[in-house]
C-alpha cells in the first residue's frame, strides 16, 4: 500500500510537470512592433498660415492639410505677367505696310501691261516698259524687306517671352509647393510645427505612419533561424490579459544577413550577450496593435 501511494504521487507530479511545460512553451523569436514612419517636410518658405495636422488624426493620401503664405509669390507672378503683356503690345504687324506696297505694285503692273500693249502697237517706247518693270522689281524688294524687318523685330520680342514664361512656371511650382499635401494614408504620430510659425524649405512638419499593417522586428537564434525563410507564414503572439495570448498570422519579410547582440529590450542582461539574428514579420493590425508593443513569433514548421 505504501508503494502504491508513492507511485501515484510520482505519477501525479510527472503529469503536472508535463502540463506545466507544454503550457509555457517558449516562442522562437521575440521583439517589438514598429511602423514605417514618414517625416513630412515643408517644400516652401514662409509663414504657415494654416495647418490642420493633429496627433492621432487619420489623414488620407493627397489631402490638403496646410498652406504656407504665397502672397509674395503671387505679386511676383503679377509683375511678370504685366511685363509679358507689354511685349505683346510691342509686336508689329506687317499687314498694313505690306498692303500699301501691294496696292502700289498692283497699279504698276496694270500700267506695265497697258504700256506693253502700246509698245506692241509702237505707241510706247521700250524705255517706258522697262521703267515699269523696274518699278515692280523695286516694290517686290520693298515688300520682302518689310517682311524681314518686321519678322526680325517680332522674333526679338518673342525671344523675351520664353524667359518670362519660364519664370512664371517656376513661380507656379513654388505656389504649388507651398500647399502642404499629405502623401500617404495614415495616422499622425508627432506634430512638430504649429500654425503661424515661419518655416523654411526642408523643415519637418509632422510624422505619419500607416498603422493598418505593422512590422514586428524580432530576434531569434542561429539554430532556430534555419527553420524560417522569406515569405514564410508564422504565428505572432501578443499579450491578451495576464496569462493569455492573442494569435495573429504574420509573414516574414526580411531576415538579417549578420548576427548582432540581443537588444537591451529583449530578455535579461545575461541573454543580451548572446548573438541573434533579426527578422521582420508583417502583421495586419486588427486595431489592437500599437507601436512599441512586445510580440513573439512561433515558426509554423520546425525540423527536429
Amino acid at each position: 500500500m505504501k508503494y502504491f501511494i508513492q507511485y501515484r504521487l510520482i505519477l501525479a507530479s510527472t503529469l503536472c510537470l508535463i502540463i506545466s511545460c507544454s503550457g509555457n512553451k517558449k516562442s522562437d523569436a521575440y521583439g517589438n512592433f514598429e511602423a514605417v514612419t514618414v517625416t513630412i517636410s515643408a517644400e516652401g518658405t514662409g509663414k504657415l498660415i494654416s495647418f490642420s495636422a493633429e496627433e492621432g488624426k487619420a489623414l488620407k493620401a493627397g489631402a490638403l492639410i496646410g498652406l504656407i503664405d504665397t502672397t509674395q509669390l503671387h505679386l511676383e507672378k503679377l509683375s511678370l505677367q504685366a511685363t509679358l503683356a507689354s511685349l505683346d503690345d510691342k509686336l508689329q504687324e506687317a499687314a498694313p505696310d505690306i498692303a500699301i506696297l501691294l496696292e502700289e505694285k498692283q497699279n504698276a503692273v496694270r500700267e506695265r501691261n497697258r504700256t506693253a500693249t502700246l509698245f506692241e502697237q509702237k505707241a510706247a517706247t521700250k524705255k517706258q516698259l522697262d521703267d515699269y518693270n523696274g518699278q515692280i522689281d523695286v516694290l517686290d524688294q520693298q515688300i520682302n524687306s518689310t517682311k524681314r524687318r518686321i519678322g526680325l523685330s517680332n522674333r526679338s520680342i518673342l525671344s523675351e517671352r520664353k524667359p518670362l514664361l519660364a519664370q512664371i512656371n517656376i513661380i507656379d511650382q513654388h505656389i504649388a509647393d507651398n500647399q502642404i499635401k499629405n502623401p500617404i494614408s495614415g495616422t499622425v504620430l508627432t506634430k512638430i510645427t504649429e500654425q503661424s510659425e515661419f518655416v523654411n524649405t526642408g523643415a519637418p512638419l509632422y510624422k505619419i505612419a500607416d498603422l493598418s499593417t505593422l512590422k514586428l522586428r524580432a530576434y531569434t537564434s542561429a539554430n532556430l533561424l534555419q527553420h524560417v525563410q522569406l515569405n514564410d507564414e508564422v504565428t505572432v503572439l501578443v499579450d491578451d490579459g495576464k496569462e493569455e495570448y492573442k494569435y495573429l498570422p504574420g509573414t516574414v519579410t526580411w531576415i538579417a544577413s549578420e548576427a548582432e547582440f540581443t537588444p537591451k529590450t529583449i530578455e535579461t542582461k545575461e541573454e543580451r550577450v548572446h548573438l541573434v539574428y533579426a527578422i521582420d514579420v508583417r502583421v495586419q493590425n486588427d486595431g489592437g496593435l500599437k507601436i512599441g508593443m512586445p510580440g513573439e513569433v512561433v515558426f509554423e514548421t520546425k525540423k527536429e
